[in-house]
């Protein structure tokens, strides 16, 4: 039986990981390949893509490794050129890339909220830019855009620039989703919530917990209603739906992927 994502070619930036274990990147590639997409993987640092690599691998898939600033619009014409040179075009665009920095207006400087809004947003939007005109050419493409539901409420600490650049990203995907539905092509964005990604080991618990691992993470599984937390595997899966002609009638909409945090009142 053919795989979900037969035949198809996905660029998947922010394809790295921090640290070994399940980021949303990581995720995306692994389950795309299972499902027979052939992986664009797209990341800053060749160091943290060997892991991917390897997994991807050990599904029995094809991935090719790219290293691309994605808020250099000249690195990211070349890394679609590159793309549509190995794999001879591009069908899925899954834009990972993000991170956060703490702060609300007041006590952020301005060097880093712009920093924030160019790599959380200003990438999508480079990346969009490149290659919607392909697929708008081919008849066809699906574009799956990572959001945040930091971007929809509050989820514990200020940082102000992540909520808003991550806000962006929806109605961005939205604008974005009726202007080239005509063309055949799909736009739309997972917002993933509090998941135990390794950049909870790594980053997180140093910056909110004085690095005590264990308390971010009661800390973060308290605001669930179903009271345990996903992985960047759950991410993955919902990006899988949107990519695929199963979502062949979704277009400009989101799909949260967190337990049920963002509903609670408290």
């Amino acid at each position: 039986m053919a795989g979900r994502l037969e035949g198809k070619i996905a660029i998947v930036t922010g394809a790295g990981c921090v640290g070994p274990g399940w980021g949303n990147g990581r995720a995306t590639c692994v389950r795309f390949a299972q499902e027979g997409a052939r992986i664009f993987a797209v990341d800053l640092k060749a160091d943290t893509m060997e892991e991917t690599l390897h997994r991807v691998r050990e599904a029995g898939g094809e991935v090719e490794p790219h290293l691309c600033d994605v808020t250099d619009r000249a690195s990211v014409e070349a890394m679609v050129d590159a793309c549509r040179a190995h794999f001879g075009g591009v069908h899925i665009l899954v834009n990972n890339v993000g991170g956060s920095a703490k702060g609300g207006p007041v006590d952020m400087d301005e060097e880093t909220w712009d920093r924030q809004l160019d790599f959380n947003l200003k990438s999508v939007y480079l990346t969009c830019r490149s290659v919607l005109p392909h697929m708008a050419e081919a008849g066809s493409g699906a574009i799956v855009n990572t959001s945040s539901t930091s971007g929809m409420r509050w989820t514990g600490a200020a940082q102000a620039a992540y909520a808003s650049s991550k806000a962006a990203i929806v109605q961005f995907s939205r604008v974005t989703a009726v202007e080239f539905a005509p063309k055949g092509v799909r736009v739309n964005t997972v917002v993933p919530g509090q998941l135990h990604t390794p950049m909870v080991e790594t980053r997180l618990a140093g910056q909110r917990m004085g690095g005590d691992v264990d308390a971010l993470l009661a800390s973060r599984v308290r605001r669930i209603p179903l009271g345990w937390m996903g992985d960047g595997r759950d991410t993955a899966n919902a990006a899988l739906f949107l990519a695929s002609d199963e979502a062949r009638f979704v277009t400009g909409t989101e799909i949260v992927v967190d337990g049920g945090m963002s509903v609670r009142c408290d």
